[in-house]
């Protein structure tokens, strides 16, 4: 990743997935943000989160709260922050109205509150209407966007040089055509965690691969071939087996024909949901290296999500923890590693098994405890900033603490 780039691509804000009646939290109040080009690891334990904030993102899950915004365009609100608030509104008004009646307040300071509360609630009313619409119309907002950029990028392009005016016009017009042929979040692929649940038996290679680009719109036979056995080649296959089935591969070659799949349509963020964890050792070597020659090839950012840090480490640029559904820690790869600063992240770190008999006999298993390690009774836990670009899910007593752990190294 080129680390001066500052452009956000994925932008998540407070990020909320509850299911059922209860609201089991399975992701609550999760924010990061990923520059294009970059790699951001997404780690923890089994049923932290990760999966379900990845698909959340990719809008298989309608977000009960908080937002995600794509290129600039925001693709999934939730509405359950709105909600929430007019309700605290409701009863905060109805207990201020009983403490003034009972101490005999005037009819204009009642009506005072009413009329409060009314504008509140109708601006967060007006706050859900747009949510809703976003949602549901990110699509067609992020064309009318992009389309008045790209005529103002061409304009600006023909004034300067009109010679090349018709090439120009020929350009903005192939532009706006591809961009009227698929959705915004297409541009955003997953790489799914099984290999073999994940592809249709019932489907050859080449209807797999070539399911993206049949969806979108593309009818030329030709093309589609081309594309496909281009994307095998990528991926390490042969032109060959696009004419076979998915059960006469083996685990790495289903994983590369996922991998094909997702890349066919050219995605500009590609989630990767813990794509070598159900491979061999030798096996995840190779389909990591594969996704990170792509990534320099194709100019691709990934959101990685894995519960292995080695590997992890290897290939992020910055890495994000979780935690029952939180987000504890946010840091840059190497830092992580040089000063974890919160409790699970170091039991997390202690866990990673060691490639010598020798120190792995020393090597001490840091365990986590939430109710041991933690004190909320006083002050609530906020995820701030602890150091540039590090943050913590902490409280004020424990910030001091984590400051004066990185000053001392």
């Amino acid at each position: 990743m080129d680390r001066n780039n500052t452009e956000v691509l994925l932008k998540v804000e407070h990020l909320r997935q509850y299911f059922g009646k209860e609201d089991f939290k399975a992701v609550d109040d999760v924010s990061f943000s990923i520059y294009k080009g970059e790699v951001f690891g997404l780690v923890g334990e089994s049923g932290c989160g990760k999966t379900t904030t990845g698909r959340s993102i990719i809008k298989l899950y309608n977000c009960t709260g908080g937002n995600v915004w794509f290129k600039g365009q925001r693709i999934c609100a939730g509405t359950r922050d709105y909600t929430d608030a007019m309700n605290r509104k409701k009863a905060e008004t109805k207990e201020k109205i009983a403490q003034l009646k009972a101490q005999g307040g005037s009819e204009e300071q009642i009506a005072a509150l009413k009329r409060e509360q009314s504008e509140f609630l109708a601006e967060q009313k007006l706050k859900a209407e747009q949510a809703k619409d976003d949602q549901k119309n990110c699509d067609k907002k992020y064309r009318v966007r992009r389309e008045k950029e790209l005529e103002q990028e061409y304009a600006a392009k023909i004034a300067a040089d009109p010679g090349q005016k018709k090439e120009y016009e020929e350009a903005l017009h192939k532009e706006l055509k591809e961009l009227h042929r698929g959705s915004l979040v297409t541009q955003i692929q997953m790489i799914y965690q099984d290999p073999v649940a994940s592809l249709d038996p019932r489907m050859t290679v080449r209807e797999i691969i070539a399911e993206g680009l049949v969806i979108s719109g593309v009818r030329d036979k030709a093309y589609i071939s081309r594309k496909v056995n281009e994307m095998l080649e990528i991926v390490g296959l042969l032109p060959e087996h696009a004419n076979r089935y998915p059960h006469e591969f083996s685990g790495g070659q289903r994983q590369r024909i996922g991998i094909a799949r997702a890349l066919i349509v050219n995605p500009s963020l590609l989630i990767a949901d813990e794509p070598v964890s159900a491979l061999d050792v030798s096996i995840q070597a190779q389909v990591i290296n594969l996704l990170n020659d792509l990534r320099d090839k194709m100019g691709l950012t990934i959101l990685f999500i894995a519960h292995d840090l080695s590997v992890v480490k290897y290939f992020s640029d910055r890495i994000g923890v979780m935690y029952f559904g939180k987000m504890v820690e946010l840091a840059d790869s190497e830092e992580l590693f040089r000063h974890p600063l919160h409790p699970y992240t170091k039991s997390l770190l202690s866990a990673i098994p060691v490639p010598d008999p020798h120190m792995e006999k020393q090597r001490v298993r840091i365990r986590y405890n939430p109710v041991l390690d933690h004190d909320y009774s006083k002050e609530e836990p906020t995820f701030c900033e602890i150091a540039p670009g590090h943050f913590v899910r902490c409280n004020g007593e424990e910030r001091k603490r984590y400051l004066e752990e990185l000053a001392n190294g």
